[in-house]
């Protein structure tokens, strides 16, 4: 039985055959391009590939309906999808597009009526605010963030009888209200303009000033919005923390409330003063708007200088609330038993301290030669690098005196304690030394000059510095900086091996 195949290769077909065409596989090709066509039409988006989904939690979702838009501020970002029941919620899928995006976690959503008398319901969308983190696809927003529309239905439940009935009273009472004649006490209590006229004629009246009111409160709404960006928001950041100031300090708010009814008692005793003064006050404010028109339009360099003043104007709260606990800080050091203490004794101290100044230049002054004296004499030698042939060290004197230190430390080991003398292992050898005359003290011949003697394992090289026989003039009246230094490494740096003059 021989299989059937749908084509044939090119080098089994004829030549003349080459230009003939299959109606079966033409057809099929037909048939896939206008299945991707009208998919594409339709669906319009790639299959196996989907947008931005996201899901919200509903009370009630009877009012909405599969490929229902969703909207932002009136403008298409999406559509639902599907539609689930879960328990007695409705869970509603939205497919988002790009235009949507981003949502946050604190986003809203409601559903409402494209049309008056309801119908054609949408998916009003809030995205949230960009403070709060952004969702990813398939996030659920809950059932706290979502709302469904008010029916009709449920309005005309909620006008029972008896509201209904409120209703009229209140709409009676009102128009009772408006249109009521004064009597002879409310007409004593109102301005003269509006004497004898019931509400709604002195509300009518009202309207003959309200062009000049109404500029007055759009300069005032205008001044509201600030001069720069974000000087309403910070206002309202202000007097947030001013009421919960209030809120904190609820004792003194309520004592502020009744010396502020006392003070506004003040001012209903002198209500007819004050009455003349309010009537006086349209002129000055006329005067007032001239006179800071003509003082705007002279100095602008203040008006620059203002605008320049706000930032700093801006920081002073917070340099403030910085200074509030260095200001706490330092009345708790001026207390008496802190910085207030100190101060008494200081001021008790005075006296004494005033005679001690007195003796201070003399001390400065020795203290100024004595620096003297390390700056020119004491410091040079130390810092000066000794010169001793195959032994220079090659480092400063002060640094070799420390050295030697530590190695008098080493040799002196054999020190027992009885007080601070320094004994030395010496040992013996073929090479005698004889030292120059020394007066010896603690011993017999105390105060004779003797020569001592000593072994050595090894002829000794040379003395330094070299003996001269006589010990340094000692100058004590002559100012020491003025004396001349000793030259460490001149001709008296080293002296013959024997110890004796050079």
């Amino acid at each position: 039985m021989s299989r059937v195949r749908w084509w044939k290769r090119y080098d089994e077909m004829p030549v003349v055959e080459l230009q003939k065409s299959n109606p079966v596989r033409f057809g099929v090709i037909v048939i896939v391009i206008t299945a991707i066509v009208v998919y594409f039409g339709f669906t319009k988006h790639i299959p196996f590939k989907h947008s931005f989904r996201l899901k919200a939690v509903f009370a009630t979702a009877v009012n909405i309906s599969p490929k229902s838009p969703v909207r932002i501020a009136g403008v298409d970002v999406g559509k639902v999808i599907s539609i689930e029941r879960e328990g007695n919620t409705g869970v509603v899928t939205m497919e988002i597009t790009k235009g949507g995006l981003p949502i946050h976690r604190d986003a809203t959503l409601k559903i409402r009526a494209r049309i008056l008398l309801e119908g054609n319901w949408f998916v009003d969308l809030q995205p949230g605010t960009p403070t709060s983190p952004i969702v990813s696809s398939g996030y659920t927003v809950p059932i706290t963030q979502t709302s469904d529309p008010v029916q009709l239905d449920q309005v005309l439940d909620t006008l029972t009888t008896e509201t209904r009935a409120n209703l009229q009273t209140l709409l009676a009472e009102y128009g009772s209200a408006l249109t009521r004649k004064p009597t002879a006490a409310q007409n004593a209590e109102q301005n003269p303009a509006v004497h004898g006229l019931n509400a709604a004629q002195a509300l009518k009246k009202t309207y003959y000033d309200s062009p000049e009111a109404l500029e007055g409160g759009a300069i005032v709404s205008q001044a509201f919005a600030g001069v720069e960006q974000h000087d309403l928001s910070k206002m309202v950041a202000g007097i947030e923390k001013l009421t919960a100031s209030l809120n904190v300090h609820e004792q003194q708010l309520g004592e502020w409330v009744g010396n502020f009814n006392t003070f506004l008692g003040a001012f209903a005793a002198q209500s007819t003063s004050i009455t003349a003064a309010i009537a006086q006050l349209p002129g000055a404010f006329q005067n007032a708007s001239r006179a800071f028109t003509n003082f705007n339009a002279a100095t602008p360099a203040i008006r620059k200088f203002s605008l320049a003043l706000t930032p700093g104007t801006e920081e002073v709260p917070s340099t403030v609330e910085a200074g509030l606990p260095w200001i706490e800080q330092t009345q708790a050091s001026l207390a008496p038993t802190e910085l207030g203490g100190v101060a008494q004794g200081l001021r008790e101290a005075a006296p004494t301290l005033a005679g001690l100044v007195v003796t201070q230049p003399a001390f400065f002054k020795q203290t100024d030669l004595f620096s003297k004296c390390l700056s020119t004499i004491f410091y040079p030698a130390a810092n000066t690098k000794l010169q001793d042939g195959s032994s220079t060290s090659g480092e400063e004197a002060y640094k070799e005196f420390w050295s030697s230190m530590v190695g008098l430390a080493g040799i002196s080991q054999s020190f027992n304690g009885n007080g601070l003398t320094n004994r030395f292992l010496v040992e013996t050898g073929g090479t005698t030394l004889r030292s120059a005359p020394a007066t010896t003290v603690g011993v017999p011949s105390a105060g004779k000059k003797l020569r001592l003697l000593a072994h050595t394992s090894q002829p000794p090289l040379g003395t330094s510095p070299a003996f001269t026989g006589n010990e340094p003039p000692y100058k004590p009246l002559v100012p020491c900086y003025t004396q001349t230094p000793q030259n460490l490494n001149g001709p008296l740096a080293h002296g013959p091996a024997d110890g004796s003059e050079p």
